[in-house]
């Protein structure tokens, strides 16, 4: 309860530090074979706008695409079409996530599997910060090459044998690692491949992964771990799996693409993204934000 509490004071605090980017230019929208997508709740309006601003300012095109949690009121919608250049605004009851589960950003990662046929995909969280230039993730989207953010420990990719076996003695029941485990479960255990990543920032390359690759993943997970194999996290788990599994995926050299842990160097970084776990910590969240906006404000060109 008391965890509850300081969340939301914390968050009242941040998006009224924050809430220049109100004032910021929209943005000029320039259409090519990239989507960038999110999953945006109205509590999160101020970070999301942040997030998606810096990001395209540091790519510079695409179209952008919004995934309506449901909570979104007509002046957010209102907010997003005039910063956004009225992007394309998906109510999450739409999604049709077929076989797979709903709930837990499924919809998410189903949305921009769909997308993703016929283009580049970019997933962006709503508490990301692209801080500078991101050579590695205009490279990929050029190359159409998949991506993914990596972790304090998951910096490459691997067999789901050796990642099940990297969390074998583990005696936590956490969801990612319940998940992990039954990994080498699914089959080919030594020719599939996992990596540790985080999907809240990751780039899918166009005809890489299929929904039908997704069902698959969704249903061998819950033949091995039962009902938990449909719970939140598990979607992550699967995007960390069906990035790995895409033809020559990169995982985003870390800690210049990095969730924010009081050891990671800032100012050394691309990219961050302020998880919930450590976001408002020390203010770094707010004053990276004010950045964003300060340069917005001034029209000054990407880093």
């Amino acid at each position: 309860m008391l965890g509850g509490l300081r969340d939301r004071l914390d968050r009242r605090l941040h998006d009224l530090r924050c809430r220049g980017i109100l004032a910021t230019p929209p943005l000029a929208i320039r259409p090519a074979p990239l989507a960038f997508c999110s999953l945006v709740s109205q509590r999160d309006l101020i970070m999301y706008l942040v997030a998606i601003k810096s990001v395209y300012r540091q790519v510079g095109e695409g179209t952008i695409h919004v995934i309506n949690d449901g909570s979104l009121t007509a002046d957010g919608i209102a907010a997003l079409n005039h910063h956004l250049g009225d992007p394309v605004i998906v109510p999450i009851a739409s999604v049709d996530t077929g076989a797979c589960p709903r709930g837990g950003c499924w919809e998410r990662l189903l949305h921009i599997l769909d997308l993703s046929r016929d283009r580049y995909v970019i997933q962006v969280d709503s508490d990301i910060v692209a801080r500078r230039a991101m050579a590695e993730v205009t490279q990929s989207y050029r190359a159409n090459r998949s991506f993914t953010l990596g972790t304090r420990i998951g910096q490459r990719i691997i067999s789901t044998a050796e990642a099940s076996a990297n969390v074998a003695a583990s005696t936590t029941e956490h969801i990612q690692i319940t998940a992990e485990r039954a990994l080498a479960g699914l089959g080919e255990a030594e020719t599939r491949r996992y990596v540790r990543g985080c999907a809240g920032f990751a780039g899918f390359a166009a005809g890489a992964v299929s929904r039908a690759a997704a069902a698959a993943f969704s249903q061998g997970m819950q033949a091995q771990i039962g009902p938990r194999g449909s719970t939140w996290g598990t979607e992550q788990v699967a995007s960390n799996y069906l990035i790995a599994n895409a033809p020559d995926a990169l995982v985003l050299p870390w800690p210049r693409y990095a969730s924010y842990y009081p050891e990671v160097s800032i100012p050394d970084a691309d990219l961050v993204h302020f998880l919930n776990q450590h976001r408002f910590e020390g203010g770094h969240y707010a004053r990276e934000s004010r950045a964003v906006i300060s340069a917005l404000t001034r029209g000054r060109p990407a880093a």
